[in-house]
């Protein structure tokens, strides 16, 4: 089955590129990923809980797996994967040009990015809002108390413009230091440049537990943005959208369903109810629908499992991040984490 899905798209590659000079149109994406046999992910460029190598350089965390799943959704192996860390600077234009077949690195989705760069924000895979970090002996409790401070921010991402919109809101004194990634930020407010650091609470969290006293810094309860973060793609393939955004969805669905990377493989055979049946494949309808295989939602759950899995294994409260599920629960759990119907 395979091996004829890879034959095909390699032919219809061919044509597309006799048909259009070279350029990319509708559905070039997925046909590029098929007769590759590997689909290219662009990630940070090194976050805890998110993306990040491990010792033996095996990328970790929650954005990684959806790249993951999305390479088990499409070739049915989630090995197939090659990783771009890529700076704020450089993901978009790395997806633009096509370099990455999809942006997976804490992007939050916004409407200029979504009307004015020709990409599309395809769903969100984390809800993350903007804080602060400060040292413990500052003695400082919320952000307002920052007046005259420095801020050590990422350079050519929301925060930067969230803070300065912050401080000026408040009227208060800030003054930004600027770097290119966020390593770069950390080691910088480490070492005592800053007063302060700001980005995601996400990434706060990630950069707290890389320090060696975790204890001696204080993530402050302030929440300046709202920071809905998601996988991108390029505007001008609907087909290839289509997948990235669903096979999202399916993983929320699992978690709403029950189904587990451990319990897939029984609900498939065992479980007669519609919505097990269309998501696992028995029913192949929605696979036909996305020129997939019938088993597209099955394979990226049994590679990664369910949402909830993948955020527990990550960066929830058993892991150095120690994160609350928060407005990442699912929806009849008070969170915002809700699947759209699969049928």
């Amino acid at each position: 089955m395979f091996s004829f899905r890879s034959a095909f798209a390699a032919t219809s590659l061919a044509v597309l590129v006799l048909a259009t000079g070279g350029q990319a149109r509708a559905g070039a994406t997925l046909d590029g990923v098929l007769s590759r046999g590997i689909l290219t992910c662009g990630v940070n460029t090194g976050v805890a809980g998110f993306s990040q190598p491990d010792s033996q350089g095996i990328w970790r965390g929650l954005d990684a797996d959806l790249c993951r799943a999305f390479a088990a959704s499409v070739l049915g192996d989630a090995t197939q994967v090659r990783f771009v860390p890529l700076s704020g600077q450089q993901r978009f234009p790395a997806l633009q040009s096509g370099e990455i077949d999809v942006l997976v690195r804490q992007t939050t989705a916004t409407m200029g990015r979504d009307t004015a760069l020709g990409l599309r924000s395809v769903g969100i895979n984390f809800y993350d809002g903007q804080g602060f970090m400060v040292r413990r002996d500052a003695g400082l409790s919320r952000a307002a108390e920052l007046d005259g401070a420095t801020v050590c921010v990422q350079q050519g991402s929301t925060t930067e413009g969230n803070l300065a919109d912050w401080y000026r809101a408040a009227n208060i004194r800030v003054t930004p230091v600027l770097f290119e990634r966020i390593d770069q930020v950390a080691a910088a407010f480490s070492s005592g440049r800053c007063d302060a650091l700001t980005t995601d609470a996400s990434q706060i969290a990630a950069v707290r537990s890389s320090f060696p006293n975790p204890g001696d810094f204080v993530v402050l309860p302030d929440r300046i943005s709202k920071e809905p973060l998601g996988p991108m793609v390029r505007r001008d393939d609907q087909e290839w959208f289509d997948v990235i955004r669903w096979t999202l969805n399916a993983l929320i669905e699992a978690e709403e369903l029950g189904i587990t990377a451990a319990n897939a493989e029984a609900r498939r055979a065992q479980d007669a109810s519609p919505a097990t049946r269309r998501l696992l494949g028995t029913d192949p309808t929605l696979g036909q629908g996305l020129k997939l295989s019938a088993s597209w939602a099955y394979d990226a759950i049994r590679a990664v499992g369910n949402y909830g899995e993948v955020f527990e294994r990550n960066v929830g409260q058993a892991t150095a991040l120690g994160m609350e599920r928060g407005p990442n629960a699912l929806w009849t759990s008070g969170g915002l984490m809700y699947a759209w119907p699969m049928r």
